[in-house]
């Protein structure tokens, strides 16, 4: 009995077709987990969209989506020396970020990567004097910008592109096709009116996939539910039950991203202070699972195993029963499913 995504289709779908007209020229992200979906379905969906290119995460990505998806591929992590499989189609694009990358790549089909105030990789403006002679050497698909996702008072991620456009414009290398990422459909519409001999290629992930959060919801099939009396052992490590209750074991665990969390920006004094109470709990074994049952969010019995975890439920709240489903909040970017259900 699984870890379920479940899908409502037609507001997914219908999701996907409204970013997709709001972002003329959208390529479709699809990189890691699939966003919980998984590569392969989302290479499915972004061929019934009707697009001519996606973007994949890695170039060992590429193999998940081709089967899918007979148009151009895109990677977007940048070329390293050595790290090119055998027998890659000519539909494959690599990202560049590198004078010796470009070397590497004479008569494939690239993407040059700027150096954004995100500062994770990409080509300098010093760079460019170096780069002009190499480029009759290689498919100039055109440049990208990788930028970031918050904006600090003053700060203009449209502002940054002009800056990219004029460089590369002052250094003889005018960009037909900029490809952009992290800039709504307004920032685009302006930078397109500001340079109107430029194309602008917005790469779309979480926007397009996850953006609309009622049309799926997972669910975690209980496995079995226990009865605990007050001091009673339970678990791997054996705590003792500080009330009477049930311990109900859910299908979800490390194997599929519970429990998993990344280090999160915190602003503000409320959210400090929610972070200080849920570090002092944890250290008294005490933590709010991701789990739902009757209307409230529900307590780790202990840290979650490899495919279940294990919820403590108070003896005054009915049960539910084996079978049944639970609704659980992921964070989607690191879950895998067990099953995805279409509705």
């Amino acid at each position: 009995m699984p870890l379920t995504l479940y899908i409502d289709t037609e507001a997914w779908r219908a999701h996907q077709t409204a970013v997709l007209e709001a972002n003329p020229g959208l390529i479709p992200v699809m990189k890691g987990n699939g966003y919980g979906f998984g590569n392969t379905r989302l290479a499915e969906e972004a061929a019934k969209l009707g697009v001519d290119r996606i973007a994949v995460g890695t170039v060992d990505e590429v193999a998940e989506v081709s089967p899918a998806f007979s148009g151009d591929v895109l990677v977007l992590s940048p070329y390293r020396p050595g790290d090119e499989p055998e027998g890659l189609p000519d539909s494959v694009i690599r990202t560049v970020s590198s004078i010796d990358g470009l070397k590497a790549l004479a008569g494939r089909r690239v993407v040059i990567e700027c150096l954004t105030s995100l500062r994770r990789h990409g080509v300098t403006e010093q760079d460019l004097i170096k780069l002009r002679p190499l480029l009759n050497d290689v498919r100039l698909e055109g440049f990208a910008v990788h930028l970031p996702l918050d904006r600090p008072a003053g700060v203009s991620p449209a502002d940054e592109v002009a800056t990219w456009l004029h460089r590369l414009h002052a250094a003889g290398m005018p960009p037909r096709v900029m490809y952009v990422s992290h800039l709504t459909p307004l920032e685009i519409a302006d930078l397109a009116a500001r340079f109107p001999h430029v194309t602008f290629r917005p790469r779309v992930g979480t926007r397009l996939w996850l953006g609309d959060r009622k049309a799926f919801q997972a669910r975690a099939t209980v496995l079995d539910v226990q009865r605990v009396a007050r001091g009673e052992r339970y678990g791997y490590r054996q705590r003792r039950a500080l009330t009477d209750g049930y311990l109900v074991v859910v299908a979800g665990g490390t194997t599929h991203g519970v429990g998993l969390e990344a280090p999160k920006s915190v602003r503000g004094l409320v959210p400090r202070a929610k972070g200080v109470a849920i570090a002092g709990l944890a250290t008294v074994n005490l933590a709010l699972s991701p789990f739902r049952w009757a209307g409230r969010q529900r307590w780790f019995a202990e840290p979650p195993h490899m495919q279940v975890s294990v919820l403590f439920l108070p003896a005054d709240v009915p049960p539910p029963a084996i079978g049944d489903e639970l609704d659980v909040d992921v964070r989607m970017t690191i879950t895998r499913f067990d099953r995805v259900v279409d509705r």
